[in-house]
């Protein structure tokens, strides 16, 4: 190796002083020849080192066209999820609009603007109030069916009681068996129970609860309610216990439609309560509100 060096220093003098001719051709070439093999072992060695270094000089680089990546694919996913809303919306504003159980009742559109704030007050708030002619007690329904009633008003905004607050109570009849009875809210996720629903009835499973309009009751009749998912009869009682699942999806709602309808104040009736005794169970078709 020493050799080598010192050969390669003599020859780089020769070369510059002019002297050795072709015979310094011949010594560099072979030298090179020589040397080839050390440099090849050092470029091995640096070669990681290099690419080291270049790697660390353009990270940033990298880094900033990943984050400039990272920012493209959410904003492409913004705008899938922004089309998909808009279509969900498209779709359930269409559904509302044909809703037929409403017959010739005047309406007014309007957006939900607040969802229920607790388990223990099922209400929602819209986008429209007095000045649209909404009143309290005006019945509010989507395109599935019965959402609730209209509990206050200002101006431009109105609170809705859902059917499944505890508070609500709404005269129902069953399609099929053409049965009455009174159903109730439990709370949120729960269903709704029935009351006055006599011991002998056959309520099918599925069967369609819609509302009954006894009474001067500030639902006119006809508009779906909900569908049987129970009826038991324990030992000993008078009536059944009957469960209805909303037809209405109270969880989900962005439309809904106000009936400008509200009940005759001179034919007006006080609510009721549900009973389980044998005189309340026969007058059920004198009790739905």
């Amino acid at each position: 190796m020493v050799f080598l060096v010192l050969l390669s220093i003599t020859l780089i003098t020769l070369d510059f002083r002019g002297d050795g001719g072709g015979i310094i051709d011949g010594l560099r070439d072979g030298a090179s020849d020589a040397l080839a093999p050390v440099r090849n072992v050092a470029d091995d060695v640096l070669s990681p080192v290099g690419d080291g270094l270049q790697g660390v000089t353009g990270y940033g680089s990298l880094e900033d066209e990943n984050a400039s990546l990272r920012d493209r694919i959410a904003e492409l996913e913004g705008d899938v999820l922004e089309s998909e809303a808009a279509a969900e919306e498209l779709d359930e504003a269409l559904e509302l609009l044909g809703v037929d159980f409403i017959g010739d009742i005047p309406t007014v559109a309007a957006r939900v603007v607040a969802a229920p704030v607790s388990n223990f007050e099922q209400t929602i708030e819209l986008d429209r109030g007095r000045d649209d002619g909404i009143e309290v007690d005006m019945p509010v329904v989507s395109g599935a069916g019965l959402v609730g009633r209209v509990v206050q008003v200002s101006g431009s905004r109105a609170v809705v009681r859902l059917v499944t607050d505890p508070g609500s109570s709404v005269g129902i009849r069953f399609v099929t068996s053409n049965e009455v009875g009174v159903a109730e809210g439990e709370g949120a996720d729960r269903e709704l129970s029935v009351g006055f629903v006599e011991v002998g009835v056959e309520l099918r499973r599925r069967e369609l609860a819609v509302t009954s309009g006894l009474n001067d009751s500030v639902f006119p009749a006809g508009i779906p309610v909900g569908r049987v998912t129970s009826a038991e009869t324990a030992t000993g009682e008078l009536q059944q216990d009957v469960s209805i699942r909303p037809a209405a999806d109270l969880d989900h709602l962005r439309f809904v439609r106000v009936l400008l309808r509200t009940r005759s104040s001179a034919s007006a009736a006080p609510s009721t309560t549900t009973s389980t005794t044998a005189t309340t169970a026969t007058t059920a078709t004198t009790v739905a509100p």
